[in-house]
């Protein structure tokens, strides 16, 4: 590949890009792919540089994947979740804001200091990973059905030095009530879940970018039963908890109302909806 300057790859990244996306997202794509691969921030990065051979056949790579439509998180390996830099690829979802509300919310809303933590559908381990770097001394465990998520949230674990137990366990098996209720032993406990909300039958509205790329078993409930995770997590969770422990989850805004109801009648003494920035009835709060 001949000689080719930051400036020109630029305008290249640009006219690929904006039949794609808008100016100001080409903006940020381009921005960040410059300073994550480079590690030169763009503000400092000479438009007049030149490329190394290496280092333009990458940037030509991660275009061609920006083209075919896969989320820059995945081309670029990583994200930034609570001050914490994650690996993610297609094994697990992409974390989003409103999980870094969820979180958020737990730290300033739980009125004790957990001896013990569980998240249930774990993925890359962005809450249990969060939650330890928020309550360093609680013992934190993440929990999923897959094996490839839990050897990202492994290998996010170490890279950030975060020390969480990492267990393969279907949240929708009978394995997950005993679990939790060994777990619990060393109270006060707190339980969170980010669970699969999405119906199957939003398939059609969905991004390609989402719809094509992300883990369909992290996103997708059948659309006979869209409660069946809330169902039975917090089933397992009133068998598991003492009274005065919380259980958490994000849900899908349409239809937070209904895993509500579903979570109290699980046997909890106390719930809320809580909204997110938006203004979406977006999290659920239980207490035993």
């Amino acid at each position: 590949m001949d000689p080719i300057t930051v400036r020109s790859f630029e305008g290249i990244f640009r006219r690929a890009l904006l039949p794609l996306h808008g100016e100001g997202e080409v903006r940020a794509l381009t921005r960040a792919v410059f300073s994550g691969k480079l590690n030169i921030p763009v503000p400092a990065l000479d438009p007049d540089r030149l490329l190394t051979p290496p280092e333009a056949q990458e940037l030509s790579g991660i275009l061609q994947r920006l083209v075919a439509g896969e989320p820059v998180q995945y081309v670029l390996g990583h994200v930034h979740f609570m001050g914490l830099r994650l690996a993610v690829d297609a094994r697990v979802l992409i974390p989003r804001p409103e999980t870094e509300e969820l979180v958020d919310l737990i730290k300033h809303r739980i009125p004790y200091r957990p001896a013990c933590i569980v998240d249930v559908g774990t993925g890359s381990g962005c809450i249990a990973l969060a939650l330890k770097q928020a309550f360093p001394d609680a013992a934190v465990t993440g929990i999923d059905a897959s094996e490839g998520a839990l050897d990202v949230a492994r290998s996010n674990s170490k890279v950030n030095g975060l020390e969480v137990q990492w267990v393969q366990l279907d949240a929708l098996g009978v394995e997950l009530m005993p679990f939790l209720h060994r777990q619990a032993q060393e109270a006060p406990t707190l339980i969170v879940s980010n669970p699969p909300y999405v119906p199957l039958g939003d398939k059609a509205s969905m991004q390609s970018q989402v719809l094509d790329h992300e883990p369909h078993l992290a996103l997708f409930v059948d659309d006979g039963d869209p409660q069946r995770f809330y169902r039975a997590i917090a089933r397992a969770a009133a068998g598991a908890l003492q009274p005065g422990d919380e259980l958490w989850f994000e849900a899908h805004y349409l239809h937070a109302r209904e895993s509500l109801a579903v979570v109290l009648a699980m046997g909890f003494a106390q719930g809320e909806l809580i909204h997110d920035l938006s203004g979406n009835a977006r999290f659920i709060r239980a207490r035993r």
